[in-house]
């Protein structure tokens, strides 16, 4: 067993059709509502992001290559890495939340591969999307998405996403906004 939890965002090109895309490519289990989202990390100058969160299943896959489908994806998507900008816009962001095995959740300090991811849970953008298709989730070593959107932080961020539309019905079609 392999499951992983994926963050995707969006603020250049066609948001929609970036996001499509990668969620055909994961196959997922289940996938949030599309988010709009201010622009995290001090690196305000720039468009509004589209949010998504992706839940997918597979046995075969291990933590990395399920890093290694989402850099293929960024990369497809023409994603273009600036080090200046850590927090610039990017036609895809593709970030592992978490993953598990059967052995339960993989914990890795990797630079390449930091699981489970390190400022998940101060981020609203990548919460309150996982909430809203896992009830239940946790986020490994943090404790339970529903007590994290409650930190006072996080909670004044999370008043400024916007529930947009569904992009992805539990059929695994893609929808129009």
């Amino acid at each position: 067993m392999s499951r992983v939890v994926f963050s995707m965002g969006s603020n250049l090109g066609d948001r929609e059709a970036a996001l499509r895309s990668a969620i055909e490519a994961v196959a997922p289990e289940a996938v949030s509502d599309v988010y709009e989202t201010p622009p995290w990390g001090g690196d305000d100058e720039q468009p509004a992001y589209y949010n998504i969160a992706v839940i997918a299943d597979d046995p075969a896959r291990t933590a990395r290559d399920w890093l290694a489908l989402g850099q293929r994806l960024e990369a497809e998507s023409g994603r273009v890495r600036d080090p200046a900008r850590p927090y610039g816009p990017r036609t895809l962001d593709v970030d592992l939340i978490a993953v598990w095995d059967a052995d339960g959740p993989v914990r890795s300090d990797d630079p390449e591969l930091r699981l489970p991811h390190p400022l998940a849970h101060l981020r609203a953008f990548v919460l309150v999307p996982w909430f809203a298709i896992d009830r239940d989730a946790e986020l490994p070593g943090k404790g339970r998405v529903r007590d994290l959107l409650r930190d006072e932080t996080v909670a004044a961020d999370a008043r400024a996403l916007r529930r947009l539309h569904q992009i992805w019905s539990e059929h695994g079609d893609a929808r129009e906004p």
